[in-house]
Parts: C-alpha cells; structure tokens; sequence
C-alpha cells in the first residue's frame, strides 16, 4: 500500500540511494576509526579519573576517619544516648564514605 502512495519526491530519493556509492579511497573508513577512537578515550577518561582519584583520596579519607574517631571518643559519656553511637562512630563514617563513594561512581558510569 506504501510502495502506490509514492510522490515525486519520494521517487527521487529512491533514485539517488539506489545510486552506486562514490568512490572515496578509504577516507570514510579512516573517519569512522577516528570516531571510534575517540569515543573509547571518552568513554574510559572518566572511570580511570575517578579509580585515581579515589586512590588518592583513599589516605586523607582514612586520617579523616581516624581524626573522627579520636574526637567522638573524647566526647562525653552523656552527650550521646548510649556509648553505642560514640564506639561505632568509625564505622558508620566508613559505611557513609564507601556509600557516596558509590553513589558517585555509578552516577558517572551512566553518563
């Protein structure tokens, strides 16, 4: 049904497809290799940053965590509920760390 509801301008795009290709040397393939390229530089930049990033971060994160722990445990006894919080505080601030740590690596894998 498609193929009898043809106008003129359909017919001459049929026409100059069906056209035998230009002959180019190559250079579309070469073009199509740079692009390529290009797009697997773009695509690995990102996640090798953030692996070096986080490898550099990783030492002043952890004297942060240490420097954390040292404060929460000069607290006093009564400012928390319970010593609970104050003897734990290290690991919630690593399991807060390895979650936006996370969170951010998986935000820039989906760009």
């Amino acid at each position: 049904m498609a193929d009898r509801n043809r106008d003129a301008g359909d017919r001459l795009l049929e026409s100059m497809l069906a056209a035998a290709p230009i002959p180019d040397d190559g250079f579309s393939e070469r073009v199509l290799k740079r692009i390529r390229r290009r797009a697997w530089i773009r695509r690995l930049t990102l996640p090798i940053a953030l692996v070096l990033g986080v490898a550099v971060a990783a030492e002043p994160a952890v004297e942060l965590l240490k420097i954390g722990a040292r404060l929460a445990g000069s607290l006093p006894a009564d400012w928390f509920p319970t010593g609970l919080v104050v003897s734990q505080l290290p690991l919630f601030l690593g399991g807060g760390l390895l979650f936006v740590i996370g969170w951010l690596s998986v935000r820039a894998l989906e760009e």
